[in-house]
């Protein structure tokens, strides 16, 4: 009995020891409870929105400040977040926020709507409890706080495709008074910095100068670095450049490596208008806004992306494949990197339970849309299908008949993979709500299936209390699937709508072999590239990096099916290095050789 009940032991710890532990990770857009703006609701229009991020480590643990969220959010972890209603607030919920953490005694915040104030504090964050400075400080609009170690403090701020960032001091130990010291630190030069033009793709027909705005400081090893966005919130172009000095007063130098953060390609875009903030253990994070940009320009996701400082003291935050799944900052040696997670859904077979509308919409030009209603269309089996909802558009969107547990989403996957995640992008279509409103919350199931006929549940929020408008839902273990099925019950607002399903994991075979034919054509307008490379068989799209030096390759720029891409986003007077690798279901190839452009 003795043999049989060792040998029983050890084949249970062999099966759990042979089981895969599945790592924790996050996605971008973040995955947390955003708010019902107010802005536009004089119009009806209803959507929720996340922007202009300041986060701020305080004791120990974090706290996240967002726009016009008439609120807060607490996290230990970076990557699981509690919404706090304060007891004290702005009546209209902050505007462009910013808050520092003093000596971990004090967090001071500003941010009303009205761009003038008190500037707040607290030693209780986590209790909603804030007293007001007793005084009132003008220009706080797109303003960010810096007190330097030896206690000055610092405001600086400015949103505006005219005037530039500036700067005035604050008596910290009275009341936040002004001293009278201010100056005018940096502005927007379109004409050496193509990332600075305004427009989708850094091209307006008509407006030419961006909007500077979004000011950030951050003191690293003895230097100021003073960050700043451009060129408008709404364009997949949006990202954040820098400037470095010896003092918190300037003079400044813009870094040569800039923009510091940018991701204008793949499913979610933008990177812009964001705060650094130093993790416990050492790692910098860079929190930032991403477009989302499908009822208003102004309805936004956040994202938080790993920031490093090079041995030259450059600045740059990894955005490759910065929608992808990410390891948490848990990680030991990993944090923020891309998992290797694949995306399984692209363009597989959806279909649906009914459908009220599809609607396939981009960005054109400031306040307008480009909007195409798709045709009803069937298969042979007479299911109603949707290209919409795997067509990695987050603007797209499909809108079921009803909100009720009659509707699924049925998604067949180009192969069968080994599925990870899934992640679900819904959509407010006439939600009717137009402010925060707490008990909201999304109710369904996921299930997966390998033959589209016995089917095993592997999400079960059927009474889920959690209102998770871009859902994040890793697997316990992985499960290889060549279908998926999203099973609703209910979600906030008046309709079911979806713009995107996205499943990730590692398909079954090779990785793509690397790319051939790669060239880039630097343009008359040195701002200018024209990039061209060889369809790679299989390959969903293609990843260019560049930088500029071989090793400092810190922009990429993800590319779904197409061979070309025309980027005006370069600054004129610098040679940099690209390079370039194809991607599928099944993995990324080798990268080729870095190529020098002039």
């Amino acid at each position: 009995m003795k043999l049989k009940a060792t040998i029983f032991l050890f084949l249970v710890l062999s099966s759990l020891s042979a089981q895969e532990i599945v790592p924790k990770t996050y996605i971008n857009p973040l995955d947390i409870d955003y708010t019902y703006m107010v802005y536009n609701s004089a119009r009806n229009i209803s959507y929720r929105s996340g922007a202009d991020p300041a986060v701020v480590e305080f004791r120990g643990e974090y706290y996240l400040f967002v726009t016009r969220s008439f609120g807060y959010w607490h996290s230990k972890d970076l990557i699981n977040w509690t919404f706090i209603k304060p007891q004290q607030w702005f009546f209209e919920g902050s505007n462009a926020p910013t808050a520092f953490n003093y000596r971990d005694s004090l967090v001071y915040f500003a941010g009303d709507p009205a761009g003038y104030g008190s500037i707040l504090y607290t030693d209780d964050p986590k209790s909603g409890k804030w007293a007001p400075t007793a005084s009132i400080t003008n220009n706080i609009q797109d303003s960010d706080l810096f007190i330097d170690d030896d206690g000055k403090t610092y405001l600086y701020w400015g949103s505006s495709n005219v005037y530039p960032i500036r700067v005035k001091e604050l008596n910290k130990d009275d009341r936040m008074l002004e001293t009278g010291v201010k100056a005018d630190l940096i502005n927007l030069d379109e004409e050496l910095h193509g990332w600075e033009r305004f427009g989708e793709n850094n091209f307006h027909p008509t407006l030419k100068e961006g909007y500077m705005e979004g000011a950030a400081m951050i003191k690293h090893n003895g230097k100021y670095y003073l960050q700043y966005a451009a060129p408008g919130t709404q364009f997949n172009v949006y990202g954040d450049g820098v400037y470095i000095g010896d003092s918190p007063l300037g003079p400044f130098t813009y870094m040569k490596s800039n923009p510091m953060s940018f991701k204008p390609g793949g499913f979610s875009n933008g990177a812009g208008h964001g705060m650094t903030v130093k993790q416990t253990n050492g790692q910098y994070w860079h929190f930032s806004t991403m477009a989302l940009a499908s009822n208003s320009h102004w309805e936004r996701r956040l994202a938080m992306f790993p920031t490093y400082f090079d041995e030259e003291g450059l600045m740059h935050s990894d955005t490759h494949y910065g929608d992808y799944p990410r390891f948490a900052p848990s990680h030991p040696d990993k944090a923020g990197q891309h998992t290797g997670w694949m995306l399984l859904s692209y363009r597989g077979k959806a279909t649906v339970s009914s459908s009220k509308m599809q609607i396939r919409k981009s960005t054109s030009t400031d306040d307008e849309f480009e909007i195409t209603e798709m045709p009803l269309v069937k298969n042979e089996a007479g299911q109603i299908t949707s290209e919409v909802l795997t067509d990695e558009s987050p603007k797209s969107f499909w809108v079921a008949e009803a909100n009720d547990d009659a509707q699924w989403v049925q998604i067949e996957l180009s192969a069968p993979g080994k599925v990870y995640a899934i992640q679900l992008n819904f959509h407010d279509q006439e939600s009717g709500i137009y402010t925060r409103v707490e008990g909201l919350r999304h109710r369904f199931a996921l299930e997966v299936s390998q033959d589209g006929k016995n089917w095993q549940t592997v999400v079960d929020r059927k009474n889920s209390y959690i209102d998770a408008p871009n859902a994040y839902l890793t697997l316990e273990k992985p499960v290889t699937a060549k279908y998926v099925r999203y099973s609703n019950v209910s979600v906030p607002g008046a309709n079911l709508a979806l713009s995107e399903i996205r499943v990730f994991g590692l398909g079954l075979g090779k990785k793509p072999n690397p790319v051939k034919g790669f060239a880039v054509q630097r343009q008359e307008d040195r701002r200018d590239a024209a990039l061209s490379w060889k369809s790679v068989e299989g390959a969903q799209g293609y990843n260019i990096r560049w930088g500029i030096a071989p090793d400092k390759l810190y922009h990429s720029w993800l590319v779904y099916g197409d061979t070309s891409l025309f980027m005006r986003n370069l600054d004129r007077d610098t040679p940099y290095y690209f390079t370039i690798e194809a991607f599928s279901e099944t993995g990324i190839s080798e990268k080729t050789a870095a190529m020098r452009v002039e």
